[in-house]
């Protein structure tokens, strides 16, 4: 049985996720309401788990290093209530493999090798090398969704990585190059990057250890 996460839970991991975000966008990771997430955002604030800060015009919270501890703690005891330990582990192994794809899918959308620069930006100026990175992503868009489907049978959270990282990809074969890599919008990176992060947080991993 798939197991919901409280809401006070969500608040505190949609910060995680999204690094850095105002209280609009973190309410809208989980499809929470404004008002009462801005209302657990002060209350963890208070405990000193997350702090907003604001420049040039614009403000958003991030975790402080004992809420960082704090939601880890709080992910493993969620974690060991669903059951779900090993699949969750077995599920991140297999994600370690395309995760090295994506990545070099990405490096290959930013840079195309030139004589005598092989660190030459990709200006897309060339159809088959940008068509050969499109196939790839939607190998692993193939390869991500019975992961996704895995994932959502133990935590309900962790429901809809498949689906937006389907619906960026739509969106650059249809010539929005942005939605492969660009970080201000909901890319295919950008949500990979997210799944990641919810995988480690989640086990309690450390990104940089990591095969």
């Amino acid at each position: 049985m798939t197991r919901d996460s409280p809401p006070d839970l969500l608040v505190l991991h949609a910060v995680r996720l999204t690094g850095f975000a105002d209280t609009p966008v973190i309410a809208h990771r989980f499809g929470l309401d404004a008002a009462e997430t801005e209302e657990a955002l002060r209350d963890a604030e208070a405990r000193g788990w997350v702090g907003h800060t604001a420049f040039a015009g614009t403000g958003g919270w991030s975790l402080t290093d004992s809420g960082r501890a704090e939601n880890e703690r709080r992910l493993a005891a969620e974690l060991a209530r669903a059951g779900g330990a090993d699949e969750v582990r077995a599920v991140h192994r297999e994600f370690l493999p395309l995760n090295a794809r994506l990545l070099r899918a990405c490096t290959d959308w930013q840079i195309r090798p030139a004589a005598g620069d092989r660190l030459a930006v990709n200006d897309h100026s060339d159809p088959a090398w940008d068509a050969r990175i499109l196939r790839e992503l939607a190998d692993i868009d193939r390869a991500l969704a019975p992961l996704a489907d895995r994932l959502g049978s133990v935590l309900t959270r962790f429901r809809g990585y498949d689906t937006r990282f389907a619906a960026a990809l739509a969106r650059a074969r249809a010539g929005e190059g942005a939605w492969v890599d660009r970080t201000d919008v909901d890319s295919c990176h950008r949500v990979w990057f997210e799944l990641h992060e919810d995988l480690i947080a989640t086990l309690g991993l450390d990104r940089h250890a990591e095969p």
